[in-house]
């Protein structure tokens, strides 16, 4: 079945989207410092090696599988119909990439963006696995995610799957909509990174019995803060292009998105500062940092279709809950996860979503959000937890406990990433 064509971009309007992709890397470049820097300093040679490591891994999945099945709007795709709609579910792409040269360039474009956006959901469950989650897992897990969940999900919300079609079909708005990944990227990374917490379990001491969860800050707050300044490039970068290439907005609304971007961001730190100096006295950077980065995530959703004082509602309310859901996952169930993605990303995602159809002010947009929502938690969950739980049976996730105890850096690469200074062994191995 072929979906209906998207209109064809003018030659400035390739440059602008080719600029801006150029630049998106630097989204993924600040997630892999904060990442190491929300880790313990003993495996943050690890967490760096791994992230590039992982960006490959996914690239190369999703050039040899993944970008059949992902497809490109208006391509061709499986599709079959029921109670007399059609329902397409599957791209049905070229393999291994042949003709793209050839091909027109919105579909180049298309396919980059999907490369960058494959990377960085790639990253996000590597965080929340740091201090015990193996190298070689970690790329099991980008290679799974690349192969089959990424490009799944990715038909059905930009390839012009089901999702996109509920406007057509149900008169549900202008169907499902992300305009830059909050579903694709950072929903289907928050998800994917709460399975490896379950299935490789909390960091040895963490939880200790009959006692309260233990501190294990990051160890370097520089890398966390400039990776947040390097993160607000790259989302501006994937916020417009995704604007320009997914809901096909004009090119006098981009310097809107951009602003709704930096409001997003910035309402989302500001509330998560006041909310973290009340409890605790004084402002707490990582949650500062977690909160901005929650903001971003947000504005993947709302950058392109919401006005800037929505933007900005949007992201205070991100950064309210940010502090108190991580704070939920931890103490109340007993959730490790070091780089907070389960809350930034998935649940930063899902609040953005909802805003979406809340503040479209078009009819049947809310819904239509809300099945997108049905479809992540209900399909692509299950479907993430179900292959990795395979993949554990054949690359076990969790290092060994001697591994956990010297470090993965010495574990995994024989050596650390501060040689010249000397980094203690934590209590809970003494």
């Amino acid at each position: 079945m072929m979906a209906g064509s998207p209109p064809v971009l003018t030659e400035t309007t390739v440059v602008l989207v080719l600029v801006a992709l150029l630049l998106a890397p630097l989204a993924i470049a600040g997630l892999a410092l904060v990442n190491a820097g929300l880790g313990r300093s003993r495996s943050a040679a690890q967490s760096l090696l791994g992230s590039l490591a992982l960006v490959a891994v996914a690239a190369i999945v999703f050039a040899l599988v993944g970008a059949t099945f992902a497809g490109t709007s208006g391509g061709a795709s499986h599709a079959f119909s029921l109670a007399g709609k059609p329902w397409n579910w599957l791209g049905a792409g070229p393999a291994f990439l042949s003709g793209l040269n050839s091909a027109p360039a919105r579909a180049q474009l298309e396919v980059l963006f999907e490369f960058l956006a494959v990377a960085l959901a790639a990253l996000i469950p590597w965080g929340s696995g740091a201090d015990r989650l193996r190298l070689a897992a970690g790329c099991a897990v980008a290679a799974v995610m690349a192969a089959i969940a990424f490009p799944l999900l990715v038909h059905w919300t930009w390839g012009g799957g089901w999702l996109a079609q509920l406007g057509v079909n149900f008169s549900l708005g202008a169907g499902f909509v992300d305009p830059a990944g909050a579903a694709t990227v950072h929903v289907l990374g928050g998800l994917s990174a709460l399975v490896v917490v379950w299935i490789a379990g909390p960091r040895k001491g963490k939880f200790p019995q009959g006692g309260f969860a233990t501190a294990m800050p990051g160890h370097n707050a520089i890398y966390i803060l400039f990776g947040c300044l390097l993160a607000l490039a790259g989302w501006l970068a994937f916020n417009v292009a995704g604007a320009l290439l997914w809901v096909h907005a004009p090119l006098s609304a981009l310097p809107g998105a951009a602003i709704d971007t930096l409001l997003s961001a910035s309402g989302a730190l500001a509330a998560t500062f006041v909310i973290t100096r009340v409890r605790f006295g004084k402002p707490d950077a990582s949650l500062c940092a977690n909160g901005w980065l929650a903001g971003l995530v947000a504005s993947s959703a709302t950058a392109a279709v919401v006005s800037p004082i929505a933007a900005l509602f949007v992201g205070i309310v991100a950064g309210i809950l940010t502090p108190l859901l991580v704070e939920v996952l931890e103490l109340a169930v007993s959730i490790d996860d070091p780089s907070g993605a389960i809350t930034v990303h998935a649940a930063g995602g899902l609040w953005g979503l909802i805003a979406a159809g809340i503040f479209s002010g078009q009819a049947g947009q809310f819904l239509a959000q809300l099945v997108g929502i049905a479809a992540l938690l209900g399909l692509m969950l299950p479907l993430v937890y179900l292959l990795c739980w395979l993949l554990n049976r054949v690359v076990p996730f969790r290092v060994e406990s001697d591994g956990e105890r010297i470090g993965m850096d010495l574990h995994e690469l024989g050596g650390g990433a501060y040689p010249e200074f000397v980094i203690h062994r934590d209590d809970s191995y003494r």
